[in-house]
């Protein structure tokens, strides 16, 4: 038996509301629609009448603070959010970082199929543990705070098959592609296997205080002790660990660490 999601679309053009809906509807079985609204009061009509466990909703970001407000709400209710965008570099990123479901315009069948599977997923997850659903609901406030004060958030959220991590960006010393994942290694000596590859790692924490060095790898600026440039070029980080840096990104590296 398919595992079922009640729902709800928010969204203030008619035509894209209906679109999400036959989509839902062909692709998305699984997703019951229990009504629709165009903006943030007749969300909250439909969240208190309704009780959906998730919501598709619209935002323009870095504008859309309407659609913001409505994530008061989720602490109040418990219910997931699907956001639905045209808007992709900062709205990506600050996704990403917090593991937020989000869907681009156009929307693609097979984003909306993944971001569904996310959903019923997490909804796995809450019923395992309640502790999972605070996480959830951590990473929720983590994204608000960074999207109201655009701020270069110091967390990253990562979902996994026994529930949701939230990790503090300071403990990661590298990170490692391994093949489509990442294995991130930590100061403290441990490591955690994502799903995500290192490519989508780079986009997420680009800007911050990290470099990648390597077509495999990408080190926190903050734990390097030394570059060294003897037999061949590599990075020494506090542990003691040796990364090679790839020759293309020498000058760029040497660049950035004169300016730490």
């Amino acid at each position: 038996m398919i595992p079922k999601i009640t729902a709800i679309i928010v969204d203030d053009e008619a035509l894209a509301r209906e679109n999400l809906h036959l989509l839902l509807e062909e692709f998305c079985p699984e997703v019951e629609i229990l009504g629709m609204g165009e903006n943030v009061d007749q969300a909250r009509q439909l969240i208190r009448e309704k009780k959906p466990e998730a919501v598709f909703l619209d935002i323009r970001m870095p504008s859309g603070e309407e659609g913001l407000e409505l994530l008061d709400d989720v602490f109040n209710y418990n219910f997931q959010i699907v956001f639905v965008t045209a808007f992709k570099e900062h709205a990506i990123k600050a996704f990403n970082i917090n593991s937020i479901h989000y869907i681009l315009k156009p929307i693609d069948i097979d984003d909306l199929k993944a971001a569904v599977e996310k959903l019923i997923s997490y909804k796995t997850l809450f019923n395992q543990d309640s502790q999972n659903l605070d996480t959830y609901l951590q990473s929720i406030r983590n994204f608000s705070e960074s999207i109201h004060y655009q701020q270069e958030s110091s967390k990253i959220t990562v979902s996994h098959s026994k529930g949701i991590k939230i990790i503090d960006d300071n403990t990661i010393l590298y990170l490692e592609g391994d093949g489509n994942c990442t294995n991130l290694h930590f100061t403290d000596g441990t490591t955690f296997f994502d799903t995500r590859t290192l490519k989508v790692y780079d986009e997420i924490l680009n800007g911050k205080k990290f470099f990648r060095i390597h077509k495999k790898y990408i080190i926190n600026l903050t734990h390097l002790t030394d570059y060294l440039n003897e037999d061949g070029y590599s990075a020494k980080l506090q542990t003691g660990v040796l990364l090679p840096v790839a020759r293309a990104r020498v000058t760029e590296f040497i660049q950035t660490i004169k300016s730490l």
